[in-house]
């Protein structure tokens, strides 16, 4: 079994970051290990939210781990609220990652031509440095525009696309995969590239007309997951980006009309099923 440090968030009530993560990784086969870099009483897009930051506790944590003897797999980042977390967390990253360790990250800050309204661009340029120690990193090409300098464009072709992968793997990167990717009307889905041999790699499938929050989490952590299984890069996202279809797709036909996360608990027999089948 394979053991998998996630650095993120909590919200408490919310369907996103480390209460995805957590199921859908131990779904999976592994053993999950959190650490929360906050405590949320819901997600962002609740009004009133209470929020109690734990940045200070994140090197006590780990350092107890390390007296401990605690090795990893694996060490996957998602929302990280300040530049000096930033720091923190790749700190924690060279302490803990050997040789043999996926280091994966996932750099949410921004989506649709805009950064989150906590975030600057020296912000976005230090969670660049942190993508430049990755080994797989999922940016949005919003994302991936702030980051590398490389214009935001809502209208764009494969080459756009290419373009953007190769400035991520300029960062450092050794394998990028840009997500909410389109590369044909009425498709969506990721495009990657290996910075060590130029290969490319896509899936699209078709594009289910809804949004929700926390999907981003959700694809994150499934490729992951799937990584850590042993599938290829491919493979990875094609299970997560079908997941997330099949997800999103299932919440909007419930009758309730769930609005602040998507039924992902609903589908995780099927993902788990997939995997075993594919495997």
């Amino acid at each position: 079994m394979k053991r998998i440090l996630t650095i993120q968030d909590i919200s408490c009530l919310g369907k996103c970051s480390l209460t995805v993560a957590l199921p859908l990784l131990s779904a999976l086969g592994h053993e999950t290990v959190i650490l929360p870099t906050a405590v949320l009483s819901t997600h962002t897009m609740f009004e009133g939210f209470t929020v109690k930051d734990l940045s200070d506790q994140l090197e006590p944590i780990t350092k107890h781990w390390k007296d401990q003897g605690f090795k990893f797999d694996a060490i996957y980042t998602g929302y990280l609220g300040t530049e000096e977390e930033i720091e923190t967390v790749k700190s924690i990253i060279k302490e803990f990652a050997t040789d043999e360790t996926l280091v994966f990250v996932d750099p949410a800050m921004a989506d649709n031509g805009k950064l989150y309204p906590a975030f600057d661009l020296k912000y976005a340029k230090k969670n660049a440095s942190l993508c430049g120690i990755a080994d797989v990193i999922v940016p949005n090409i919003t994302e991936a525009s702030f980051m590398t300098g490389v214009e935001y464009k809502e209208t764009y072709d494969e080459n756009y696309v290419k373009t953007l992968l190769k400035a991520l793997v300029d960062l450092g990167a050794k394998t990028a995969i840009l997500t909410g990717v389109s590369l044909s009307e009425g498709k969506t889905g990721a495009m990657g590239l290996d910075s060590k041999t130029g290969e490319y790699f896509a899936y699209q499938n078709d594009r289910i007309p809804a949004a929700y929050h926390g999907t981003g989490d959700i694809f994150s952590s499934v490729v992951v997951g799937a990584l850590l299984r042993g599938f290829s890069r491919y493979d990875s996202i094609k299970i997560a980006a079908d997941y997330t279809a099949k997800t999103i797709d299932i919440t909007r036909n419930n009758p309730e009309k769930p609005w602040y996360g998507v039924d992902f608990e609903a589908t995780i027999p099927e993902l788990v099923e997939t995997v075993e089948k594919i495997k």
